[in-house]
């Protein structure tokens, strides 16, 4: 025998699933906190000790140790985590990076942020876009160890004026260069395999597109009075809410791009753009561009679009020079500049 569901049943039970999930959330959010100002208070603990009572850092190997006896089912304790620790707690004295909590990152992206990134200004970007855009800790190694910070925003584009009221945001979702080292292609790849590559590691291309992107389809056709075109890449962007038309051209950049490219624009807005959806952006992709010739080919072009270059083969500025350090490494480091030797 059925049970005869009150009307309003379904609505209820999926205004108690968003309940529950926002609890879940929050539950695993205490932990993290709970477990982060944990790790912060034990840091400032052994630098004090250190630093006042003259500890050798030899004294946290002994605790590790003893510390595995007394929770031999906690994996947080380790020598080297412990150190990782006192590392944390003199980096950040106050619990932020910057002005980020954080205790709002799970641990080991910390340390990531803080081992990999060379200044306090460029640890707290990194640290504000991980809380926002919930990167895991490999997308996170992965844009800092490609100079995210360095290429976001940076692309050539029109959007202050012609979509003025969402320029900052829509900016936010361009980068110049972008690095498309995944498909392991060389220089000499033509334009369809590039294309057909980028489809074909999708996941890695949204990655590298950044948070929000969701892909339509590649060679989307479009039919205007019985012609027939068709788009490289087509997105939709779920944060703008807008559709973003990604054309990828093998070469130098020319102003005539932009003329086909504003085109699909139109015919997107006028085609399947809803009312309620955003004005389409475009991305034009090409090798290398002139910054200047780029600007003015935006000049007087109605519908907002963005100019950057791509990469097959990353070629950035020089690697970064504070690279993860070994435990020990961090060992010598912190023992020098504490002055901790005489009583190893």
């Amino acid at each position: 025998m059925s049970l005869n569901l009150p009307t309003n049943y379904n609505e209820f039970l999926k205004d108690l699933k968003i309940q529950i999930r926002s609890a879940q959330s929050k539950a695993s959010l205490a932990v993290n906190q709970q477990m982060i100002q944990l790790y912060h208070n034990i840091g400032l603990q052994i630098l004090s000790r250190q630093s006042h009572e003259k500890w050798g850092s030899k004294i946290i190997d002994h605790l590790a140790a003893d510390l595995k006896d007394a929770f031999p089912d906690l994996k947080g304790f380790s020598k080297g985590n412990l150190k990782y620790m006192r590392f944390f707690a003199e980096k950040c004295p106050h619990l932020k990076i910057g002005q980020q909590p954080a205790d709002q990152l799970p641990w080991f992206h910390i340390v990531t942020i803080l081992t990999k990134v060379e200044t306090p200004e460029q640890q707290e970007w990194y640290a504000v876009q991980t809380a926002q855009e919930s990167w895991s800790r490999l997308t996170l190694e992965k844009n800092i160890q490609n100079k995210l910070i360095e290429r976001h925003g940076k692309a050539v584009n029109n959007f202050e004026k012609i979509i003025p009221q969402s320029a900052n945001a829509a900016g936010q979702i361009l980068k110049d260069p972008y690095i498309f080292d995944f498909l392991n292609l060389t220089n000499e790849a033509n334009e369809a395999q590039i294309e057909n590559s980028l489809v074909k590691h999708i996941t890695q291309f949204l990655l590298e597109l950044g948070s929000g992107f969701a892909f339509v389809n590649q060679q989307y056709r479009l039919n205007v009075n019985g012609d027939d075109f068709f788009i490289d890449l087509l997105f939709y962007h779920i944060k703008l809410k807008c559709y973003v038309v990604i054309e990828l051209k093998n070469e130098e950049f020319k102003p005539a791009h932009i003329g086909q490219l504003n085109f699909y624009l139109s015919t997107i807005d006028a085609q399947i753009k809803s009312p309620t959806d955003e004005p389409t952006i475009g991305i034009l992709l090409c090798r290398e561009k002139n910054h200047l010739v780029a600007q003015y080919a935006l000049n007087g072009v109605q519908k907002p679009i963005g100019i950057a270059e791509y990469q097959l083969v990353k070629n950035l500025p020089e690697k970064l020079a504070q690279q993860l350090p070994s435990v020990e490494e961090l060992e010598i480091q912190l023992d020098e500049t504490l002055g901790n030797k005489k009583n190893d």
